[in-house]
């Protein structure tokens, strides 16, 4: 260590003087070093500068126009690891990498060549070389000093290696901010909202990392090209090439993304030669560095994310790729949920675009998904059930019509599916029409169809139940409910198996296996002249009578384990027994609404059931007991009364007088009507 007296200006000069002509240099004659050192000196002396020079906080030295090292500090020498007799006489490059050696040299030529004092800027990126070879970053500023002699310049080095780690330490926690923020806007957000967010997110992304344009790269369905969906450009930087580009075009580029790898390179001179077209491109726009990322979901390769830096050159490390394709990995979760929303949205569309052409069966299955079969066969073990069932076998096989009589809820629809199944029409869905329930003005239309115009608001032609039905089987549900002006055309189809189109004039031919179905007496309606006597015996070719439940009460167990395990299931109960009292109840009950009612008694009791033993109060209902003394009608109409006081004469609805009954309200209706129920004033 030099003493205090040693760094006087004088004391300094002999020093100096001393060092560098014990260090010649082969390229400056002895003459020339000494008129370097010697202005130097002179320079000091004269600025009565050497006391600062000599002790200033920043690594200080004086260099001579051409970089030649003239005087350093004792700082300098403390940072990068040298003795002053080790640097005077040397090159500045000395202390520079040689990856910064370009860059820094030019920042010293044109400091002499235009004489200006430059700021220590952190923009440049320089770096600083030990003696132990190692790098630390610095930042240094320059200052011309003008002479007689020539320009000579004076330059403080500041190590900021603390300064860095605080600012990646900063860059960090903005990074994971960044990633917070973005991380809650995308969870649950409205697919519609999803491109708006992104967009907003790469903003973030170029500004937290500073970036000068970030874009997103999606494939088409092809394959074969890419288009850009989202970009962030900072003013004044070129934007990238509009509309698709094919993967022949930059192939380098879309061979790596198909590979799924990583792509990334702080300067066009890094390309391979195979990558001419990208390199090209680059340089054309005066892209310094790049960045490439694959987007991928699920194994599925979506696109790519890029980023481009045009002001200054960016060394991409593992830490800045790492940050980088994290926020990848968010944009692509969720262009990958936008994008299979528009194919469910797509799928939607291409439905609405085939309903037309499903307009006959396939649309008639997607209404009969909706009803709920809860069993797939009858359930019973009864003398009259089986019964019924052997005839169902014997005539499923023919196309004989088949009238299904029996009272409301007695499972008639039940045995007409069981006959369509054995039959040799079952690979086609079985028709029904409810006769009941549709309003006489509309009935025509819905069994034989229409033609456009045929009535006001009939604004498209539509096929009829019989039309679907063509080379299958007809379901005619409540058919003593047909009116009397339409039973002539439906005897017509029996007969001949035609018809017209409501409002045509085209004969239409099917084949229909018609099964008909009805809780009324036919016969008896007939003589009344309330239904047509020539169609009732075309009906009438093989009657099949369904026995009400009351009839066949050694089914009951059955039946109500089978709805209570049926129905718990689907009310997430758990049900291990029926109490002994429930059971002998359901057994001694009535039922005018037949196996309906059954059901629909246990799901309601199942409703409010809290243990696993299933209990029902049918206290309030009147047993077979009591009602053997009345007869049919007068058991049903005091039921019907008794069930109406309960719900305050509520028909429909929910918990109303035809769901307690398991009865449709049109029915309920008919049924109070015909017993000429009405409501006390």
């Amino acid at each position: 260590m030099a003493s205090k007296a040693q760094l006087q200006p004088n004391g300094l000069a002999a020093y100096q003087t001393q060092v560098i002509f014990k260090l010649p240099r082969a390229s400056v004659t002895r003459a020339e070093q000494c008129q370097t050192t010697a202005a130097s000196l002179k320079v000091l002396r004269n600025m009565d500068a050497g006391w600062l020079f000599e002790s200033a906080p920043d690594a200080m030295l004086l260099v001579d126009g051409q970089g030649w090292i003239a005087i350093v500090n004792t700082q300098l020498e403390r940072m990068f690891g040298y003795r002053r007799e080790e640097l005077v006489g040397e090159p500045v490059e000395k202390l520079l990498p040689k990856s910064f050696r370009n860059g820094d040299t030019a920042y010293l030529s044109g400091c002499t060549a235009a004489p200006r004092t430059r700021p220590m800027h952190e923009n440049l990126q320089l770096h600083g070389l030990r003696k132990d070879g190692t790098e630390f970053p610095i930042e240094m500023s320059l200052s011309p000093l003008e002479t007689e002699e020539g320009v000579l310049i004076s330059s403080a080095i500041r190590d900021v290696s603390d300064l860095k780690r605080v600012q990646e330490l900063q860059a960090q926690l903005e990074f994971e901010q960044m990633m917070l923020r973005l991380s809650k806007t995308f969870i649950n957000l409205p697919v519609e909202r999803i491109d708006g967010e992104v967009q907003e997110g790469l903003r973030e992304l170029a500004e937290v990392m500073d970036l000068d344009r970030v874009n997103i790269y999606l494939f088409d369905a092809d394959k074969i090209s890419r288009t850009i969906t989202h970009a962030w450009i900072r003013p004044g930087i070129p934007p990238p090439p509009p509309g698709k580009i094919m993967n022949e075009e930059f192939p380098w580029i879309a061979s790596r993304i198909a590979n799924r790898e990583i792509s990334f390179i702080s300067g066009p001179e890094e390309l391979p030669e195979e990558a001419a077209a990208e390199r090209e491109y680059m340089l054309s726009v005066g892209v310094k560095s790049w960045l490439a990322i694959p987007l991928q979901v699920g194994g599925e390769l979506l696109g790519s994310v890029g980023a481009s830096t045009f002001r200054r050159r960016r060394t991409w490390d593992s830490l800045l790729i790492s940050r980088f394709q994290q926020a990848a990995e968010i944009f692509a979760n969720a262009l990958a949920r936008a994008r299979a929303d528009e194919v469910l949205h797509q799928a939607y569309r291409e439905i609405e675009q085939l309903k037309g052409q499903l307009e006959e069966e396939n649309v008639y299955l997607r209404e009969e998904v909706k009803l709920e079969h809860h069993h797939h066969e009858v359930i019973g073990d009864s003398e009259g059930i089986r019964r019924v069932l052997k005839k169902a076998e014997q005539v499923a096989p023919t196309d004989s019509t088949v009238l299904l009589l029996g009272e409301t809820g007695t499972g008639k629809e039940l045995i007409a599916r069981a006959i369509h199944e054995l039959s040799r029409r079952k690979d086609r869905a079985m028709v029904k029409v409810n006769c009941a329930a549709l309003p006489a003005s509309l009935v025509e239309s819905e069994l034989f169809g229409r033609e456009k115009g045929a009535y006001t608001g009939a604004l498209t032609r539509e096929i009829g139940r019989f039309e679907l039905a063509n080379g299958s089987t007809i379901l005619l549900d409540e058919i003593g409910e047909l009116p009397l002006e339409l039973q002539s055309k439906l005897l017509r189809v029996l007969q001949e198996g035609e018809f017209e189109r409501l409002g045509g004039p085209k004969t239409i031919k099917v084949d229909v296996r018609v099964i008909a179905a009805t809780s009324r007496n036919l016969q008896q309606a007939a003589r009344e002249g309330k239904f047509r006597e020539d169609l009732f015996y075309r009906l009438n070719v093989f009657p099949l009578t369904i026995p009400p439940l009351r009839e066949r009460r050694e089914d009951i167990p059955a039946l109500a384990w089978h709805f209570v395990n049926d129905l718990s299931q689907r009310m997430g109960r758990s049900i291990e027994s029926i109490h002994g009292s429930t059971m002998e109840a359901f057994k001694s009950y009535y039922w005018p609404g037949n196996v309906r009612e059954l059901r629909n008694v246990i799901e309601r009791f199942l409703i409010t059931s809290t243990n696993t033993v299933f209990r029902a109060d049918l206290s309030a209902a009147e047993t077979a007991v009591g009602a053997h003394a009345q007869t049919f009608e007068e058991v049903e109409r005091n039921h019907i009364l008794h069930i109406m006081g309960i719900v305050g004469w509520r028909v429909r609805g929910e918990r109303g007088a035809a769901q307690i009954l398991g009865l449709k309200p049109t029915t309920l209706e008919s049924r109070m009507q015909k017993l000429e129920i009405v409501r006390p004033k």
